[in-house]
């Protein structure tokens, strides 16, 4: 059973630097460390590794961890000057490029939003001048049907005043000719000569 665990053990000390191989590791940004050859401070410096350089962790010893570097240098440095986040300056192009898609989306929304701004307005601006044509016509037709009204008022007073001065000249007639009657009723025994009556009695 010792031999299993100790089995066990040993594979887990073979797996995981092969793990912490395969993922990608950086030297922290906005420095650079020196590349040390065991892992501590005493240790001979055989190089430096700027900040933001893909590196492959192959172990740790407490606080160092030995590296190797792009150029194929390996080394030692101080485990909290790598990071498992992808550096600036490989994230900077990405950014750049991103920056520049949502620019661009930006400008075509906002171009799009000045055509549908404008074409409201186009639109607003000819509904309104619609609406202008429309009262200025109705105040119009309302003029002209008051001006009509009127000269409807002025022909029936018209017609009235006709026709009671028609009535008037009916009655004038009628009583100018009721008097000439009476006139020629009392005038005319006395302009025609009376036969004689004879001695018989006859006339």
């Amino acid at each position: 059973m010792k031999h299993l665990i100790s089995f066990f053990l040993f594979c887990l000390t073979l797996i995981s630097p092969i793990a912490n191989a395969e993922q990608a590791h950086y030297i922290s940004d906005n420095l650079f460390t020196y590349l040390l050859k065991g892992p501590g401070s005493q240790y001979r410096i055989v190089g430096s590794v700027n900040a933001g350089s893909p590196v492959t962790l192959l172990e740790k010893d407490n606080s160092y961890s030995r590296i190797k570097d792009a150029k194929g240098r390996t080394g030692w440095v101080e485990s909290k000057f790598i990071s498992t986040d992808v550096a600036l300056q490989e994230r900077l192009p990405v950014l750049e490029t991103e920056l520049t898609t949502v620019k661009a989306r930006l400008a075509e929304a906002l171009t799009a939003n000045d055509n549908k701004h404008s074409d409201l307005n186009s639109a607003l601006a000819q509904r309104n001048s619609q609406i202008n044509k429309l009262e200025t016509r109705n105040t119009q037709l309302q003029n002209e049907l008051t001006i009509a009204q009127d000269e409807v008022r002025s022909l029936r007073a018209k017609i009235d005043t006709q026709k009671d001065d028609l009535l008037m000249k009916w009655f004038t007639y009628g009583g100018v000719v009721a008097g000439i009657g009476l006139l020629l009723g009392l005038i005319l025994p006395h302009i025609t000569p009376r036969r004689r009556k004879r001695a018989n009695g006859w006339a």
